[in-house]
């Protein structure tokens, strides 16, 4: 039985239990990012924040750096409200930028590290980016300097990677390897970080909860990726949201491992604010890389290991993880893309570890719900809401009604950590958000239901749906069905055309090693455990499935690659 409940926290308080370790109305504070950052400094300015490859960081230590680099921006013209870009792998400068842009009241704009010089220029120019931020290496620097002379981008501070390693291997990686280090140009607006620091913190600009923060881009169904426009109250309220279900409450002990890309919002939340906030340590890789992350868990033993579907697929296929010792981490959430039940299974019987799903997107500031972490929980679900956010399931037809009780519905929010709109974007708002009760809802384009124990499952996006001779197909129903077969590894299904019904699923999988099977003996197997109208028109083996930047599987891609697919 499923309903369709606004306000949880009765329900949660009187008929089912919360598993969460605190209460759902827990009061949580909205307060200013770098003002949480210098009382966290102050109380422990020796504590380390980020072990970055065995080179430990401070949280004195990053929080002075940050000062300087406010001071810095300062001394450059930049002003409150200007647009700061991190265009960053994960490196210690990363926190100091992201931070220090923050206490000269400059608003961050995250951007990915494999963007191309058409995409950055366009959220550049989209975002009214002042002033960006990289690294010196190959893969980031010729594409920022070319992003400098054809965009109204007037400075860059580039930091160099050696600066921030070991000394072995800095030593290393300057003698050793030249061509992974890329030239700094000699010109007037572009500076090295190290020499462009000031010498001393200035004053933080004066800011409040309902001040800018960070411009964080979607990921983008359609079109152009939008600006999600977060404030400093959202993202420390969705950090102490997370920080308040977090089971370990030891600060000293809470490791926290950083193989999520801090340019994208999970990692921003769940990895670097809400360390920050609980005073945690950060263990960080430059990338993500198995055999890496699993030496870098043998070294530094993580209490938490926040990670996207694929991440843990691939330390399960990784021949390093039987000598890895995974009894240490306590947290491991799974998000930005379904979890099929076998790899959660695996997983768990492989390292011993508990692996829960959760669920969040750009516009919530990165978390909204997770299956609690210890005790209870329901797998195939989203589990329970994070504290103070709210749901709401709509019509999927007509947003301006509610769906019907025992009905999917489209899945509404509330909370203190939801968006406040799109960037230079007024004509989404009306599409964006629903007004009901005399509020506004958030409106994900996810098809959910909600149990009557408060548990959220995820049926399948609004735009993924394929409609068959009139029928509705989930394609997350038909793909979690596919990963039961023994020998599928990943599974994608999209609509493609069909003259008699319009459209008709289509399955492609990638497999495990050493498996033995064809695309029509998956498909016979398939058709034969799912309804009539969900029997898909073939399945179509490929090496591997197309991703997105953080990994997970990429359903918009492989649409723009089969000829015949709609939506």
């Amino acid at each position: 039985m499923s309903v369709n409940i606004a306000f949880p926290a009765e329900k949660l308080a009187s008929e089912a239990p919360y598993h969460h370790p605190v209460a759902w109305d827990l009061p949580i504070e909205r307060g200013v990012l770098p003002d949480v950052f210098a009382e966290r400094a102050k109380r422990h300015p020796e504590r380390v924040f980020v072990d970055f490859l065995g080179r430990e960081y401070t949280y004195g230590e990053l929080h002075r750096d940050a000062g300087r680099f406010a001071a810095t921006l300062r001394h450059r013209g930049i002003e409150k409200g200007d647009r700061v870009g991190l265009f960053l792998p994960n490196v210690p400068v990363y926190v100091a930028a992201y931070y220090g842009a923050m206490m000269a009241g400059a608003v961050v704009v995250n951007f990915s590290p494999l963007y191309s010089v058409d995409e950055l220029s366009h959220q550049v120019a989209d975002s009214g980016t002042r002033l960006l931020v990289t690294l010196d290496v190959p893969a980031l620097l010729p594409t920022a300097t070319a992003v400098l002379d054809k965009s109204q981008l007037e400075q860059l501070m580039v930091a160099r990677l050696a600066d921030q390693l070991p000394r072995l291997k800095s030593i290393g990686l300057r003698l050793l390897k030249r061509s992974d280090i890329a030239s700094i140009p000699n010109r007037s607006d572009v500076c090295e970080w190290r020499e462009c620091l000031a010498a001393n913190p200035g004053k933080p600009a004066a800011l409040t909860p309902d001040d800018l923060a960070l411009l964080q881009y979607t990921g983008g169904t359609t079109g152009r990726p939008k600006g999600a426009m977060l404030t400093h109250g959202n993202l420390t309220a969705n950090a102490r949201q997370t920080a308040a279900i977090d089971p370990v409450q030891d600060e000293e002990n809470n490791v926290i491992f950083g193989g999520l890309p801090m340019f994208h919002v999970f990692a921003n939340t769940a990895v670097l604010n809400h360390a920050m906030v609980r005073g945690a340590r950060i263990v960080m890789v430059p990338r993500f890389e198995p055999k890496q992350v699993l030496s870098e868990i043998r070294r530094t033993k993580p209490s938490g290991f926040p990670g996207v579907p694929t991440m843990y697929q691939a330390l399960l296929d990784h021949p390093d993880l039987e000598k890895t010792d995974m009894s240490c981490l306590r947290i491991c959430i799974s998000g930005g893309a379904p979890l099929a039940a076998p790899l959660r299974e695996r997983f768990e019987k492989e390292t011993g570890a508990r692996l829960v799903e959760g669920y969040g997107l750009t516009e919530s500031s990165g978390v909204v719900s997770v299956n609690p972490y210890e005790g209870t929980r329901k797998p195939g679900t989203i589990g329970q809401l994070v504290p103070q956010t709210q749901i709401l399931l709509l019509d999927k037809e007509d947003p301006d009604r509610r769906a019907p009780d025992g009905e999917p519905g489209e899945l509404a929010l509330r909370g203190p950590q939801i968006m406040q709109g799109y960037w230079n974007r007024p004509d989404t708002q009306a599409a964006t958000f629903a007004r009901h009760e005399g509020v506004e809802w958030l409106r994900t384009g996810d098809v959910a239901t909600i149990d009557e124990d408060g548990f959220v499952k995820i049926v399948d996006r609004t735009k993924d749906m394929i409609s068959v001779g009139g029928f509705k197909v989930f394609p997350s129903q038909v793909e979690e069905v596919l990963v039961e077969n023994e020998a599928v590894k990943e599974a994608l299904v999209i609509g493609v055309h069909d003259d008699y019904r319009g459209e008709a699923p289509k399955a492609f999988v990638s497999l495990m090693d050493g498996a033995d099977t064809d695309g029509d003996a998956l498909t016979e197997w398939l058709n034969s455990r799912v309804g009539k109208h969900e029997r898909v028109v073939g399945v179509e083996i490929r090496d591997e499935l197309p991703k997105t930047m953080i990994g997970k599987l990429d359903r918009k891609a492989l649409r723009a690659e089969v000829p015949d697919a709609t939506g």
